[in-house]
């Protein structure tokens, strides 16, 4: 990419169906959707770009597409069961040169965990096609931020052939690293992702997340994963709501078809 000013896109997969936590994204956080507060995070980033909502075409998701209308948000609607698809036509229809993935389980991403993603991206552009703090990943979990080029995704949306390829987007991308150059940004000296969860797919992570937005948001809208730390460390009965699902993520069942990911980097069991 020799672009000097990329058009980048963010894109947040967002729909309602989900089998452990039916409409998690329509639960309230300081009184609005939580993928709208999600959205407000993402929003406060200053290298974002443009921000997308991307849902499915399913008539349970057209109140999504309703509250993006209401709200002025971007939405886009495609494939329920491909999102690598649906993340390329999204990327595709607002002429990305680079597209940036957060999952929409993300509800306390920090908005500078997200800059701090994207810039090293960009400082090193000529290099990789592919950043994240995923692999391996040190921040807790529920910060996810994945950026490549367009040709980077055009080239897995073209070739991926796996089912567990198209319905998490990237892993045809990190899983050739003979065919893509990839970087990771991590924390220095510190290792959060197995510890701390702060992502949504159980009823008891949307309890912690609540207490944590309850605690925050009233005194700054845009509080940080350092301000969630202090929070935890003064009262560290919160990390107990939701502590025995730490560690617990989608790669528990793919082990045995992800080469580039250990079994110590999930729980098997709940």
């Amino acid at each position: 990419m020799t672009s000097a000013n990329p058009n980048i896109v963010t894109v947040m997969q967002v729909r309602c169906s989900s089998t452990r936590l039916p409409n998690k994204v329509l639960l309230p956080l300081a009184g609005r959707a939580l993928f709208l507060r999600q959205l407000e995070r993402i929003v406060a980033s200053k290298l974002k770009g443009t921000v997308v909502v991307s849902t499915t075409v399913y008539k349970e998701d057209d109140e999504i597409e309703q509250i993006c209308i209401k709200e002025g948000i971007y939405c886009y609607r495609g494939s329920s069961a491909d999102l690598l698809d649906r993340h390329f036509q999204t990327a595709k229809l607002f002429n990305a040169d680079v597209v940036v993935k957060i999952p929409s389980d993300c509800p306390l991403i920090d908005p500078a965990i997200i800059d701090n993603v994207i810039g090293y991206f960009l400082e090193h552009r000529n290099i990789y096609q592919y950043v994240s703090n995923l692999h391996p990943a040190s921040y807790p979990d529920g910060n996810d931020v994945e950026v490549m080029t367009m040709d980077a995704l055009s080239d897995a949306w073209k070739n991926a052939d796996r089912e567990l390829e198209r319905e998490h987007t990237t892993p045809y991308i990190w899983e050739n690293p003979d065919k893509f150059n990839i970087g990771n940004v991590a924390l220095p000296d510190t290792d959060y992702s197995m510890s701390h969860r702060w992502t949504i797919d159980y009823p008891e992570d949307y309890e912690f997340i609540k207490s944590v937005y309850d605690a925050l948001y009233p005194v700054n809208p845009v509080f940080s994963m350092n301000d969630i730390l202090d929070l935890l460390h003064r009262k560290p009965e919160l990390m107990k709501i939701n502590g025995h699902l730490a560690g617990v993520n989608w790669y528990r069942n793919h082990l045995d078809e992800l080469k580039t990911i250990k079994p110590e980097q999930t729980r098997t069991t709940i």
